[in-house]
């Protein structure tokens, strides 16, 4: 459909999960998109995979000149970058009085400082290009709380926030901000050791099937559909909001026609 002609876009994280999709998806709707992932390997094979609409740029999101150095090759390669999607992401979990530091830190860099840093490299591009699009993956954690994630959840929670914050600043300049939360989608982010995404897939499925009004897991795809569309022309009115992707489950609890818990 040609959604994206024209349209450059940096996704971080995009070697496999939820970024391939989206680069997959940019890229089918016309954009060229560098996929930006710490995992420069698996980068480069995805990129291959996807055409020469795709390139693979080294990035690690907590570092400002990584940033710089992948942005360079970005507007090298396609020219000025226009969308940035923030989604390279770290999940660890404990209850709170088992959560070290050390843990609680590493999940804030990526997901928190990495958004921040992201934001504040690519807007010089984006003010050259004329306009943006900036799309920050928060989560449906970024909306309500859970227990055994406080890491998580903070990170996800303060991306909502600079959200806001940054759109609010860059309006003048016709770029656009706004936050994407989506609900049990099953990637490869946080398996544990030694679990297989099939069995972390079929407990997510039994738990969204209760208290979700759509009774069932979401697909990457649906996630980089909203994606697109945050990326495009169609959502030239939107700027510094939530969209939330999650089945309906942040809308109640329990789901009609699912047990009562209590």
């Amino acid at each position: 459909m040609n959604r994206l002609d024209g349209e450059v876009a940096v996704i971080t994280g995009g070697a496999r999960g939820l970024g391939r999709a989206i680069a997959e998806a940019f890229v089918n709707e016309g954009a060229r998109v560098c996929i930006a992932d710490v995992r420069t390997e698996l980068a480069q094979q995805t990129a291959a995979e996807i055409g020469s609409s795709a390139i693979a740029v080294e990035l690690d999101v907590t570092d400002e000149e990584s940033w710089a150095y992948a942005l360079a090759e970005g507007e090298s390669a396609f020219g000025a970058l226009t969308v940035l999607v923030n989604n390279a992401g770290l999940a660890e979990g404990a209850p709170i009085a088992e959560t070290t530091l050390e843990s609680y830190r590493r999940v804030t860099e990526v997901n928190q400082t990495g958004v921040f840093l992201g934001m504040k490299s690519v807007i010089p591009a984006m003010k050259r290009a004329g306009h943006g699009s900036i799309i920050n993956m928060s989560s449906i954690d970024g909306m309500v709380g859970s227990p055994r994630i406080i890491s998580y959840i903070a990170s996800k929670w303060a991306v909502r926030g600079m959200t806001k914050a940054v759109a609010m600043e860059m309006g003048p300049f016709s770029i656009r901000v706004n936050s994407i939360h989506p609900g049990h989608v099953v990637t490869e982010l946080g398996l544990p050791d030694g679990v297989s995404a099939d069995a972390i897939s079929e407990m997510v499925t039994k738990h969204t099937e209760r208290h979700a009004p759509l009774q069932r897991t979401g697909l990457p795809s649906e996630v980089a559909a909203m994606a697109v569309f945050l990326a495009s022309n169609e959502s030239s009115y939107c700027t510094g909001s939530e969209f939330v992707v999650d089945g309906g489950f942040t809308a109640g609890y329990p789901a009609p026609g699912s047990p009562n818990p209590w």
